[in-house]
């Protein structure tokens, strides 16, 4: 495999701390443990001839896994990779034992099956794609699954996932045999989801060659050579079929160091993220699709930012981080954690919102628990195990002593060992700070312990949403000015035994336009898009470069903490601001004209 700049550190090594990540991968866990085996099993067993209800069951799951859907059974993978790395993570018993039942009866449907099929939809659905007859994206359905079993064979070391799903691989090496390159070509154009990433992942599990086969057949050269040639290939065309697949170009460079694969991931992410702009939530699309670049304001509606293109983008972003160590991608993980994953996951009863509306006087849709079971359904169950590998990695090293970064500040403790020493580092967001005033800023503790000095590189994330000259670093209690600027690195040479560092990161009340709209703002405050209790477009007077003079703070402290509150001040009418992701049912507006 070819050289990475960070690693992330084992799943079962990171434990969340009492904090917002925690409390929303706590809620994400119960959900997981509330759904039944037999539901969640019921499409792979009826395909297998296991289950034939007369008519339906009340307590069958509906919506996209209705047993009438030809997406259903693409809910159950979703469920097996998240319930995988939430099990690696915090040791569950319960869900881990969930899960392996789960995979047990999916051997068994493969073994009903008999020709290694494990898919809960038709093999013939393929073949109709194959003769150009409409069918509603096959391969992203199965791929689901083959990811829930690979994440089981990766995350919780699960010998018969793997057997499942290289068996299965067996079916797709001898049904893909035929086919010419411009065959593939034309099934593949129907929307394929992970599939290339899966192969690339058993590829690195199984270093076998029909699964490196795979990995060419599953090639996209159709939207590959267009952006290695400098094409924008992805305006107004739907975002989510293309995501998965540059996560599989970024899978195959990982396992078989073929530079193509690298450059198609450059240019996706120069052309999805670099050339063509977001919202101030950090995402894109409308209505599933991209938008021209920088040409958002038209697209302002009821069905922004799908949650899978943010999932995606943020998993797209973290392999590019890892590649490079380039605080840029933290950056944006950050960004679509706080006005995305959580945005889009109601903070109460943990369901998603396929769409984060930015239309003036938005309002949320939520889905229900059994009943609609969406493509975001699926995404929102993963997003909320990705918090413990996202904080701290190894690398990058300098001048041959070992480093260590911190990516992301999530209340967490590791317990690693660095050349043989135990070490433990715990990670704390200080509540207290500023018990007079309100503290406009991010102070994070860190304490690293060892039983015997350990020589390491601690390397610190210096955030995009940085505001002015404020910030400071303390070590063991001496203090220094910041010098390192926004979206950059605190690089600090240690030997550590039983220290205390603290990061200061001044915050402050920000707006930013519309791309092709300035007169119209969004406010931020910090990383965390704010958004305005209101029916519909109203204007605010003022100067869209002073945010300070538009809002003021509102109902901001209880009992030992500040809270996140904001009002207008000298506006016609008095609107209480919210940060987006804490909005449930309230209609609300993030853009707002301001005119002087």
């Amino acid at each position: 495999m070819p050289d990475q700049a960070l690693a992330p550190m084992p799943l079962d090594r990171v434990s969340l701390l009492p904090s917002e990540c925690a409390r929303r991968a706590d809620l994400n866990q119960r959900y997981l443990l509330s759904l039944r085996t037999e539901n969640l099993l019921q499409n792979h067993y009826l395909e297998a001839g296991l289950w034939a209800p007369r008519e339906i069951p009340p307590d069958t799951h509906l919506g996209w896994e209705t047993p009438t859907c030809q997406l259903r059974g693409h809910f159950l993978g979703h469920w097996l990779s998240a319930a995988a790395r939430r099990s690696a993570n915090t040791g569950d018993h319960e869900l881990r034992g969930k899960a392996d039942q789960i995979v047990a009866e999916l051997a068994r449907c493969q073994a009903e099956n008999g020709d290694g099929w494990a898919g809960s939809i038709p093999r013939h659905y393929l073949d109709w794609v194959a003769r150009h007859k409409p069918v509603w994206a096959p391969h992203y359905t199965l791929h689901k699954t083959l990811m829930g079993l690979l994440d089981m064979a990766r995350y919780a070391g699960s010998a018969q996932a793997l057997e499942v799903a290289a068996r299965w691989a067996d079916w797709f090496h001898r049904w893909t045999e035929p086919f010419s390159r411009e065959q593939l070509d034309d099934i593949l154009d129907v929307e394929t989801g992970g599939m290339l990433e899966a192969w690339a992942d058993l590829y690195a599990l199984t270093g076998e060659k029909q699964h490196l086969d795979l990995i060419r057949r599953y090639d996209r050269p159709r939207l590959f050579d267009r952006l290695l040639a400098g094409e924008d290939a992805l305006t107004n065309w739907h975002a989510n079929t293309t995501i998965p697949e540059a996560q599989g170009a970024a899978r195959a460079w990982e396992v078989t160091g073929e530079e193509r694969w690298r450059a198609i991931v450059e240019a996706y992410w120069d052309f999805a993220v670099t050339r063509r702009g977001a919202y101030a939530t950090g995402g894109q699309t409308c209505g599933e699709i991209w938008s021209p670049p920088h040409q958002q304001a038209a697209r302002l509606g009821d069905k922004n930012q799908e949650h899978c293109t943010v999932y995606n983008l943020m998993r797209l972003a973290e392999y590019l981080w890892r590649w490079t160590g380039d605080p840029r991608y933290a950056d944006y993980w950050e960004r679509n954690l706080i006005n995305g994953v959580w945005a889009q996951q109601h903070p109460d009863t943990g369901m998603i919102a396929y769409f984060l509306p930015l239309e003036p006087g938005a309002q949320k849709a939520w889905g229900s628990a059994t009943h609609d079971f969406w493509c975001c359904h699926g995404s929102l169950v993963q997003a909320h195990t990705l918090y413990p590998d996202a904080i701290y990695y190894s690398g990058p090293s300098e001048d041959g002593r070992p480093g260590f970064t911190v990516a992301q500040y999530i209340p967490s403790v590791l317990r690693w060992e660095q050349d043989g020493t135990p070490l433990e580092v715990t990670l704390r967001l200080d509540p207290q700070t500023g018990r007079v005033t309100r503290p406009d800023a991010l102070v994070v503790d860190l304490t690293l312990k060892a039983p015997a000095p350990v020589d390491l590189d601690l390397r610190l994330r210096v955030p995009w949403w940085l505001a002015g000259k404020g910030g400071t670093l303390a070590i063991n209690g001496a203090e220094f000015p910041l010098e390192t600027g926004p979206s950059e690195a605190i690089a600090i040479e240690g030997r550590w035994h039983d220290d205390h560092v603290r990061l200061t990161l001044p915050m402050a009340l920000t707006t930013q336009p519309l791309p092709d709209d300035p007169g119209r703002v969004a406010f931020m405050y910090g990383p965390t898009v704010l958004a305005g209790l209101s029916e519909g477009d109203e204007a605010l007077v003022g100067d869209p470069a002073g945010p300070e003079a538009l809002l003021a703070p509102d109902n901001e402290r209880e009992w030992a903490f500040w809270r996140p509150g904001w009002r207008t001040v000298g506006q016609r009418q008095s609107t209480r601001f919210l940060p987006l992701h804490a909005i449930t049912d309230q209609r609300y507006t993030v853009y707002w004209p301001v005119r002087s």
